[in-house]
């Protein structure tokens, strides 16, 4: 402990061109981590306000669609013809049209199929300078030279019946207009189309088809499928940007009418309400239909019994369901004659939907966990979300279950993986003799998470319209952070990254990596896609709202977000601007760190020093200094020793030696040290005196905390503190701290009590990377080690072994040297 004599601090008043230079100096390693982001975002205008919301004049345009398609399941073909109505909200005349294509993905001479590159090796063998290729690869190779994959388009007409020219560009089409589109003006045109439907397994796409060989039956699950209208916006114009496979849909709402012909024994799923029931359902279904629109529970409206009956053998026959969907951005369906479907109410407050009714879509293959899981899943995102947003704004909700594990979102239904799988006993899963139709913990699990996040896209970004095309994270990063809040809401411990971590600790080796971009990157550019448009917004919006805001606050502004720009197309700065203006909260520094960086939080305690105040009364302070003096210089070892072996000092067997210094050393106080003590209290003023004389008596504790941010990236300091007494308190430091020097700051804290140790971010809220060095005086780190062989006992053994087998077929030669062993015995 040091003593530290009270002073006064005085601020220099410089000359006005001093403090000028001062503010231009821009020389050394500064780097300001807080400059204002509003010099970087696009400038506020009648279209976006400087507060985030949408301007007086705001506009988007409307596309409304009449669709008639047909299945042909033998050749697993669409035809198909639509009709289109476009309204230009913008002040801009139009002259041509572009449509997006989404199917011609898949074509062979695609951009996305010529650009395609070979496999990074490391990712599956975990070395270089190895050539690999997947069976994944090769399977998609072999589809599309199987079929003609992509959009074969018909006629393209106008109003009138009359050919309208169009011109085909990858996965765009534009279509010239006969005559300019003015502003609020509408036209309407009509095309015919046809594709193949993609073998999904193969191909790897958002949607196709899936068989069944045991039943020779199939799962038809139609996506991206019509020709739909790109995006025309206040901020780029047409996002035309070609589809080659991350940055997806940019699209505009509008009313859709859709008559679906299936085989007459299948039933279908699809955007919107049926609107023909009594067509396509029998009187018994009709009934159960009715029933599950007032159930608490889920429903069966086809049992698993009946799906079993229907696949046994395909009809010839047709049907024909109709389904409006108003105010969406696109359309997509599922259709099977293999589908149980379960359905059941969810209740909300809202006058324009009130309910909304939840169903599940799914094979025998897909019991026993989708009709225990499914539905319930979708009505808890709708509970949870609609909290956090709004209330669910549309009149159904659905999960429809198909190929493997993944999860494809588009209004009111959901494509989902997982199904039951033949059971491999391992450590996660402790179960003795399990039954056959069972499911491990990773099945259950990842199909109660992805319906979540599935589901959750309707609100994110099927109704806030952001543009996935430019920006993967607006609506991946922002639905997998209200993912992450459900999925601890479903249950304790949900595993939602990996079991017993949390998301700030799972996303340490990515902020740590070198082959990282900033999040706000282009979707077709991003290395680690995953974890850059998926988790690591996720861990921004957690510390956003755990750590930096707060939830009340929070909270409230992405409230205020998600009812701005809902039914509406926000960009990034509408996002940021939002949360500050309803917040205010400056969190400039939050959004250039986390989303225009690639900093990583990696904070340590460098050093702590603790001072008590000095009275500088020598009848006080000099007696402590020589109690401080002992401790830091203690008797010598050569002192010790000599008095171990009974030696005396001279001194001590002459007192005669022994004077005044003898009996009084340097910390004895003297009359000088007296006045100059007393002449110290007359020239302090009133208020100094004061303060010294608190700090005396109330005993304050001052501490000096040295912080390093190596990581570069601004944060809270999230501290706990032990004190003398074995009390703990927690206590936030702000990241404004960092305002001035984000590198390094030293944090004075004055304190009643004194402390034993500090640690840094005990709870795990700011994504650190290194905990090793948060915790002040440093702390042993505790683990457990295995035992290996060594190496060379490992390769002494393999020398035996080869040896033995080369005396069992005759071949050790006699000069002791080695024969070449045959393949079959290398293998062995």
């Amino acid at each position: 402990m040091k003593r530290l004599f009270a002073v006064t601090i005085f601020t220099l008043a410089l000359p006005l061109v001093a403090q000028a230079d001062a503010i231009r100096q821009t020389k050394g390693d500064f780097y300001d981590a807080f400059r204002q982001l509003d010099v970087d975002l696009p400038t506020p205008n009648v279209y976006r306000s400087a507060s985030g919301a949408p301007g007086p004049l705001y506009w988007q345009q409307r596309v409304d669609y009449d669709i008639e398609v047909v299945l042909d399941e033998k050749r697993r073909h669409i035809t198909a013809s639509e009709t289109v109505r476009y309204t230009n909200n913008s002040p801009d005349t139009l002259r041509y049209l572009w449509i997006q294509l989404d199917q011609n993905r898949f074509r062979r001479d695609s951009l996305e199929n010529k650009t395609r590159t070979a496999t990074d090796p490391t990712a599956i063998l975990d070395k270089k300078n190895r050539d690999v290729i997947t069976f994944g690869e090769l399977a998609r190779e072999q589809a599309s030279r199987d079929e003609p994959y992509g959009f074969e388009i018909g006629e393209v007409t106008d109003s009138r019946g009359r050919a309208m020219p169009h011109t085909i560009v990858d996965t765009m089409m534009r279509i010239d207009l006969p005559e300019p589109l003015a502003p609020g003006a509408r036209t309407s045109f009509s095309i015919d189309w046809s594709f193949y439907i993609v073998d999904n397994p193969r191909i790897g796409a958002r949607s196709g088809f899936e068989h069944f060989p045991e039943t020779d039956s199939y799962i038809y699950f139609i996506a991206q499928w019509f020709p739909r209208l790109a995006a025309y916006t206040d901020y780029m114009g047409w996002q035309h940007k070609a589809f080659i496979g991350r940055g997806e849909f940019t699209l505009e709402f509008g009313d859709y009418k859709v008559a679906i012909t299936v085989p007459s024994d299948h039933i279908v799923s699809a955007s919107g309400e049926l609107q023909n029931a009594s067509d396509v359902l029998s009187s018994e279904q009709r009934q159960r239909l009715a029933q599950a629109r007032r159930a608490d529970r889920p429903l069966f409206i086809v049992t698993p019994e009946e799906a079993a009956e229907n696949e046994k053998e395909a009809s010839v026959g047709t049907r024909t369901w109709v389904f409006k969907a108003d105010n969406v951005r696109d359309f997509a369906w599922a259709s099977s004659r293999k589908f149980i479907w379960d359905a059941m109410i969810h209740r909300q407050e809202d006058r324009r939907v009130p309910e909304v009714l939840a169903m599940s879509f799914y094979p025998n293959e897909a019991e026993p966990i989708w009709s225990q899981y499914s539905t319930h899943a979708v009505v808890h995102t709708m509970e949870v979300y609609s909290r956090f947003s709004f209330p669910y704004p549309y009149p159904t909700a659905q999960s429809v279950n198909t190929w493997k594990s993944g999860g494809m979102e588009y209004p009111m239904i959901t494509f989902n993986g997982y199904r039951p799988e033949p059971f491999e006993q391992n450590d996660d899963d402790p179960i003795d003799n399990p039954p056959d139709n069972t499911y491990s913990r990773r099945i259950k699990y990842g199909l109660i998470g992805v319906i979540i996040h599935e589901i959750g896209h309707v609100y994110f970004p099927m109704t806030v319209n952001s543009d996935e095309r430019q920006w993967t994270w607006m609506d991946e990063g922002i639905n997998s952070f209200l993912e992450y809040l459900a999925e601890v809401e479903w249950e304790d411990d949900f595993p939602a990254y990996r079991p017993e971590i949390s998301i700030l600790d799972y996303i340490v080796p990515y902020m740590l990596s070198e082959n990282q971009v900033p999040i706000m990157t282009n979707s077709e550019s991003i290395p680690q896609f995953f974890d850059n448009a998926y988790s690591k917004p996720t861990a921004a919006l957690i510390v956003l709202r755990e750590t930096v805001m707060g939830r009340e606050l929070f909270d409230f502004a992405f409230k205020e977000y998600s009812t701005r720009w809902k039914f509406r197309r926000p960009t990034p700065a509408d996002l940021f601007r939002t949360m500050e203006d309803a917040s205010g909260v400056d969190l400039d520094w939050f959004w250039r760190g986390w989303f225009y960086s690639t900093d990583h939080v990696e904070v340590a305690i460098s050093d702590v020093r603790e001072y008590q105040v000095s009275s500088k009364n020598p009848d006080t302070e000099f007696p402590l200094q020589r109690d401080e003096d002992a401790l830091l210089h203690p008797e010598t070892l050569t002192q010790q020793r000599n008095r171990e072996e009974g030696r005396t000092t001279r001194v001590e067997r002459m007192p005669e030696l022994d004077d005044f210094y003898n009996e009084h050393d340097r910390f004895t106080p003297s009359n000088e040290d007296r006045n100059s003590f007393s002449e110290l209290l007359e020239s302090l003023e009133d208020q100094e005196r004061e303060t010294l004389r608190r700090a005396i008596e109330e005993k304050h504790f001052v501490y000096f905390i040295d912080f390093v941010n190596s990581g570069g990236l601004p944060t809270p300091l999230p501290l706990s503190i032990t004190n003398a007494d074995g009390s703990k308190e927690l206590m936030m430091v702000p990241a404004e701290i960092w305002r001035r020097n984000h590198r390094q700051v030293t944090k004075l804290l004055i304190r009643d009590k004194a402390m034993t140790a500090i640690e840094l971010d005990p709870r795990h809220e700011t994504a650190d990377t290194d905990f090793s060095n948060n915790h002040f005086p440093r702390r042993i780190a505790q683990s457990r080690i295995d035992l290996y062989k060594a190496e060379e006992d490992d390769r002494d053994l393999m020398r035996g072994m080869l040896q033995k087998l080369r005396e069992a077929k005759g071949q050790a030669g006699s000069n002791g040297h080695e024969v070449p062993l045959e393949p079959a015995q290398r293998e062995q």
